[in-house]
């Protein structure tokens, strides 16, 4: 029988909603079927927690007795963007500090960045914030120095353009030299292959067409309350897709906004990649309302369903073809080792599974105490057919 998000939140509220996670949707759909399943379930958490670069706060930090027109800042020297209001800054995850510009830690080590203020911040900590302006009538202060912390900010989001990609690369490296990238050290001659997906398990893998999650979705967002404000960049609706409609190359992203206030370093952490830079490894975790059969049947994919590329990062990956070396499914890799033409290939995940089965329980449990109730999206994120695709820059002499 068909459901609405109305009636679900309904039920949430009087405390009769049944909720589950996602890895228990598969026992339950194992024993009762899709169809059955859909009626007696109304609610599957499913979440992920990994790198995700493309991440940014965004502070409104108050104005000093003599106020300041910001020009340029640094917070624990990271670079902040200023070009903005008065007092307002953006610091991005992967900006590094400028000790880290000037090799202090040696050639390709990178040891703090705008993802460490971020966690700094949400950890309690107080951060050294300088800043500069060029003075005007109204904003007469040139410059300002002083400790800083999220409790003394008048607001403070995370705001990510592009987060919980809807499937992703194998990397490997068919080289003979050793290589740095943000899928990690790849080691020469296929000695490894790294992926980073939480699999089954990952939100927009259960609802491939964007059937439920759209603009206006309420997530746990690095441990608080986010929601998702747009399709993410690089979204793509150019895919290839198998008999169950799951992408086989990446596809999908959500754009996702919350009060960083809210978060916990549980879920929001600073991560250092060797010889490439920094990140910032989020947590999130979406609801998928079971309002019909295709809703089950979409959240029933397992990790042996999901199907990826293999890409080479020594040539086809930094040559922009990003061609595949073959296709390999998440039960594969997390068994720990693949083959590839022939070899057995150990495999590493940037992810953490355990994070997002953390994630998917803790959801579970502020939906059943009422807590948490589902956001009804107001526009949909584009799927296949509405031409929004991820394409390559075509380099053009200037004039």
């Amino acid at each position: 029988m068909a459901k609405t998000i109305t009636q679900i939140n309904e039920k949430i509220k009087q405390g009769q909603a049944i909720v589950v996670t996602k890895q228990e949707m598969i026992e339950i759909i194992a024993e009762k079927g899709v169809k059955k399943s859909a009626d007696y379930v109304d609610v599957v958490t499913t979440g992920t927690f990994g790198p995700m670069c493309s991440s940014m706060a965004i502070f409104n930090i108050g104005h000093p007795k003599h106020k300041i027109k910001i020009q340029n800042a640094w917070i624990n020297d990271v670079a902040c963007y200023c070009g903005l209001a008065a007092v307002d800054l953006i610091i991005g995850a992967t900006e590094l500090s400028v000790k880290d510009h000037a090799n202090e830690y040696g050639p390709g080590e990178f040891k703090y960045g705008g993802a460490h203020v971020i966690e700094d911040l949400v950890a309690g900590k107080e951060v050294d914030l300088r800043a500069v302006g060029y003075g005007t009538d109204c904003y007469p202060r040139k410059e300002l120095r002083t400790l800083i912390s999220l409790k003394d900010m008048n607001e403070a989001m995370l705001t990510n353009p592009r987060n919980a990609y809807q499937n992703y690369n194998v990397a490997v490296n068919l080289s003979d030299k050793c290589l740095h990238t943000y899928m990690g050290v790849l080691r020469p001659n296929l000695a490894n292959a790294n992926y980073s997906s939480a699999g089954q398990l990952s939100p927009l893998l259960n609802d491939p067409y964007f059937r439920t999650i759209g603009i206006g979705t309420k997530i746990f967002l690095g441990g608080g309350t986010g929601y998702i404000y747009s399709r993410g960049t690089q979204h793509t609706t150019d895919v290839k897709r198998n008999k169950g409609g799951v992408p086989v190359n990446p596809a999908g992203t959500i754009a996702v906004n919350g009060d960083l206030k809210s978060m916990s370093i549980d879920w929001l952490r600073g991560a250092s990649i060797q010889g490439y830079g920094v990140s910032l490894a989020v947590g999130i975790g979406v609801p998928i309302p079971m309002l019909d059969d295709d809703a089950a049947k979409y959240v029933s994919v397992k990790d042996e369903d999901i199907f990826t590329q293999i890409v080479d990062y020594s040539k086809d990956y930094p040559d922009g073809k990003a061609q595949s070396l073959g296709q390999t499914n998440y039960k594969e890799l997390k068994s720990g080792i693949i083959k590839i033409h022939g070899k057995d290939v150990p495999t590493a995940s940037l992810s953490s599974y355990y994070k997002a089965l953390e994630i998917c329980e803790i959801l579970k449990t502020r939906i059943i105490q009422g807590k948490f109730t589902l956001g009804e999206p107001v526009a949909n994120i584009p799927t296949e057919g509405s031409g929004v695709n991820f394409k390559g820059l075509k380099i053009k002499k200037p004039h």
